[in-house]
């Protein structure tokens, strides 16, 4: 957990456990009533929730009833307040194990936008890995397949498509994790056909703001953010403070949701995608996802506020 978050929940530690952190004095009925902001993937016009929950890290545990439980906890609550996104990878060690007993013990497999990725290099070899996904999260159809990191994606493409056309996926895409692959990034944007793009965006990592996003725009991709929070550089550059009054303005009401209504103001952002490991973070970052966004001038304030740390 990391220290910003840690101070917020024992914060709240006199409020009942039933009132959800996303609308302070809130009732719980009318916190779960609250739709989420949907947007659309450019590609087909399905909407999406804009809060998705990443796997890395957190989910690559031992695939055992106690260590699942809080993770179990977790996604049902991110369903029950109207999340779908779900993104995994074969590379996160045991993610795709646990979410697969996840999704199918729970019987909500049909009710999550499913996402995995693949790394190997060469035909074979990630058609192999894709194959192993599918076992892995124990199901017939993968919604989005992305290559991951850029590893070999004319290859990795290619058998995406194929899988596509076969109805064993439902999108492709191609993610990267940091401002050095933008280059390499925006060269494949231009020249081959995406639904999805992965790319890391936040308050503090503003780069992909300046060539990336207007381009997935251009081209009609739908964007997923991963890091939203800066790798945690974030939640300890504001350690210990106030939430500034100002952030009433666009209905926030933690720093979480700080975070993640500077990434979600941003037009061309389809869904971010912060790790989600207890049910506490998932009714606090879907709080981000409903009332209103900053506008341009609170964007820079935003902007402003951060770098002066």
């Amino acid at each position: 957990m990391t220290p910003t978050r840690r101070a917020f929940i024992a914060g709240t530690s006199l409020l009942p456990l039933s009132v959800p952190f996303l609308e302070w004095g809130a009732s719980p009925a009318r916190a779960e009533a609250a739709s989420l902001l949907r947007r659309p993937i450019p590609s087909s016009g399905e909407t999406l929730p804009v809060i998705g929950i990443g796997t890395s890290r957190r989910y690559e545990v031992e695939p055992s009833a106690a260590a699942v439980a809080p993770l179990r906890e977790a996604v049902q609550r991110f369903v029950a307040l109207g999340g779908t996104v779900i993104d995994t990878a074969p590379s996160y060690g045991t993610a795709e194990d646990v979410l697969g007993l996840i999704l199918n013990q729970d019987g909500l497999r049909e009710k999550v936008f499913l996402c995995s990725k693949v790394g190997t290099p060469g035909r074979e070899g990630g058609a192999a890995e894709i194959a192993r996904s599918f076992k892995r999260l124990n199901t017939p159809m993968i919604d989005l397949v992305a290559v991951h990191n850029l590893i070999d994606p004319t290859a990795n493409l290619a058998t995406l498509r194929d899988l596509k056309a076969e109805k064993k996926i439902r999108y492709l895409g191609v993610t990267v994790w940091r401002d050095s692959q933008f280059a390499d990034l925006e060269a494949l944007m231009r020249r081959e056909p995406l639904d999805f793009i992965q790319v890391n965006y936040a308050l503090d990592d503003r780069a992909a703001a300046t060539r990336i996003l207007p381009l997935a725009a251009e081209r009609g991709m739908a964007v997923m953010v991963n890091v939203p929070f800066g790798r945690d550089r974030l939640f300890k550059a504001v350690q210990g403070r106030e939430l500034p009054p100002w952030t009433a303005e666009f209905d926030c009401a933690s720093w979480p949701q700080f975070f993640l209504k500077y990434v979600l103001a941003h037009e061309a952002v389809t869904c971010p995608i912060p790790g989600m490991a207890k049910a506490a973070y998932v009714e606090d970052n879907l709080g981000a996802a409903r009332g209103r966004m900053p506008d341009a001038g609170q964007r820079a304030r935003m902007e402003a506020f951060v770098d002066a740390l």
